[in-house]
């Protein structure tokens, strides 16, 4: 028992610190600090299981439990709540989860009847659309959604943007594709959009401009942060796979 003494000390001092600092957060009785001071053990105990362990608090750690063990039950409930209030609110909710689920023809329709009214033209909306039509191949519908989000500062920066760009390739506006792409073509930074940009210059058959491109991104790749790296590491890998298929079409 002597050996566990040292554990059950710093326990108890970790239980009077995560007390305390709620107590003051939740600005409790002041009698509950002393309590937990100058009676440790019980004072914490007592103290979890009023103020920290009350139904409320649990149901919150069930739901949020509930939630990792049963993705569905996420999304019934946000169909139970729609159901109940059909707000733009719950909708868009909805259609989010749906999206993230992959149930993208649902997400779709919900998406798309959610654009009336003062709603019509709403940003949020019209962006996730983008990325649910994306996943259906519909690159028709991206260009036109994308003209009208185009002058918008945020739009730029996202990766709507980048999915525009495509899409305007594939439509066959080419020029205007690799107008964008070069919006978003800078050293050290738009790593998917440079590799979108370098799969659009092979099908161009511009395998040079492309072989560059990936270059530049590779050689950039051992001055970015480990964070930075991290972060990126799907496009770089891309850009070294792309290096690697261009060596070997060369060589064939």
């Amino acid at each position: 028992m002597f050996f566990f003494q040292p554990y059950f000390y710093y326990i108890t001092i970790a239980l009077q610190l995560i007390c305390v600092i709620h107590c003051i957060k939740k600005a409790n009785q002041g009698y509950w600090i002393w309590l937990i001071i100058f009676l440790p053990l019980i004072g914490c105990i007592a103290y979890l299981f009023t103020e920290i362990f009350t139904k409320r608090e649990l149901n919150k750690v069930q739901s949020g439990v509930g939630t990792v063990l049963n993705p569905s039950g996420r999304i019934k409930k946000l169909e139970a709540n729609l159901q109940f209030s059909d707000t733009f609110n719950n909708r868009i909710m909805l259609a989010d989860a749906y999206l993230e689920k992959g149930f993208t023809d649902k997400a779709i329709d919900l998406y798309e009847s959610s654009l009336t009214g003062n709603f019509t033209e709403n940003e949020y909306v019209l962006s996730k659309l983008i990325v649910a039509y994306d996943k259906k191949k519909q690159y028709e519908k991206i260009v036109a959604l994308g003209k009208k989000l185009s002058g918008l500062p945020q739009f730029a920066r996202s990766r709507s943007h980048i999915m525009y760009a495509t899409s305007l390739g594939y439509a066959g506006e080419l020029q205007e594709a690799e107008n964008e792409f070069l919006k978003m073509k800078s050293k050290f930074a738009h790593y998917e959009a440079r590799c979108q940009y370098g799969k659009f210059l092979m099908r161009q058959n511009r395998q040079d401009e492309a072989q560059q491109l990936f270059n530049d991104m590779v050689n950039e790749s051992p001055h970015l942060t480990p964070r930075e790296r991290r972060y990126n590491r799907e496009w770089l890998q891309l850009a070294k796979g792309e290096l690697q298929k261009l060596a070997s079409s060369v060589k064939s």
